[in-house]
């Protein structure tokens, strides 16, 4: 119990105290700069504290860089993490992003539209949501190929299922005295759907879309564990964690997750746009 007498842990202790009162301070007041001021209170925290604790302590670097030492490699490597962003996040991701939720969207209507597949559909859905991500990766990856495609259709298999699930809930959204309005004025399937049962469903949607963001990035990453080019997130982690270098780990890991933040930031972006009129927009 030696250790709880260490003025170096006290020191950190303290750090850590002093910058959450700071925060909490921060985030009683109404200014609309708090909102971003709160976080990055709170990551700058973080940071210091991981950077004290790991140079105070003498952690080894193989178990733990600093982030200085992340920042370095970030900065020294910018070609090869361009490079893996672009396979494996705008190539991988993005393409099996927009496939899938593209695919959920049109069956969620289909759904809507038939009860036989509303009864035999989604228990496969149901099934398919439950298949682990590294059993049916490898899959994939035999019969697409090692390139970016067997990538999204992981991806396509991650985000189809959340959308859909939230998509036909948002089309149930809408109450009967809505739909009964549209009846009286003669609306075609189509039309009420549309102009009245899409709309409502917005808010669902895109709440299916913003899971998607991370799942996407996720599935293209370790969909690259199993087989991948010599370029790609996935296929540097491995590759470094071999060679021992976990700075560039790390580095590829702050790279997929601000890549990861900015796609969910769009998308939260577009939200806000489009259910502009929706009370959880009402800021």
């Amino acid at each position: 119990m030696s250790w709880l007498l260490d003025p170096r842990l006290w020191c950190l202790l303290a750090f850590w105290a002093g910058a959450w009162l700071l925060n909490a301070e921060l985030s009683k007041l109404r200014a609309p700069w708090v909102r971003y001021a709160v976080p990055l209170v709170f990551g700058l925290a973080v940071l210091l504290l991981w950077q004290a604790g790991v140079t105070a302590f003498g952690v080894n670097k193989i178990i733990l860089p600093p982030p200085s030492d992340v920042i370095a490699r970030i900065g020294n490597s910018g070609p090869t993490l361009w490079a893996d962003v672009v396979q494996t996040f705008f190539k991988g991701a993005l393409s099996g992003y927009a496939i899938g939720c593209t695919a959920a969207l049109l069956t969620a209507i289909a759904i809507d539209r038939s009860p036989f597949l509303q009864a035999g559909l989604l228990p496969v859905g149901n099934f398919v949501a439950a298949l682990p991500i590294v059993g049916i990766a490898p899959i994939l990856v035999m019969w697409f190929g090692f390139d970016w495609q067997s990538k999204a259709a992981v991806v396509v298999v991650m985000v189809f299922f959340p959308v859909l699930v939230n998509t036909i809930a948002g089309l149930a959204a809408s109450d009967s005295m809505q739909r009964d309005l549209m009846a009286t004025y003669s609306a075609s399937y189509w039309q009420t759907l549309f102009k009245l049962r899409l709309p409502a469903a917005m808010p669902f949607i895109f709440n299916g879309l913003k899971i998607a963001t991370t799942l996407a990035l996720i599935g293209a990453i370790v969909a690259e564990f199993f087989g991948s080019p010599i370029v790609g997130m996935g296929f540097r982690i491995v590759a470094e964690v071999g060679r021992s270098n976990p700075d560039m780990v790390w580095a590829e890991i702050a790279v997929a997750a601000l890549a990861g933040s900015a796609f969910y930031g769009l998308v939260a972006l577009i939200e806000k746009r489009v259910t502009f009129w929706h009370p959880s927009q009402r800021t």
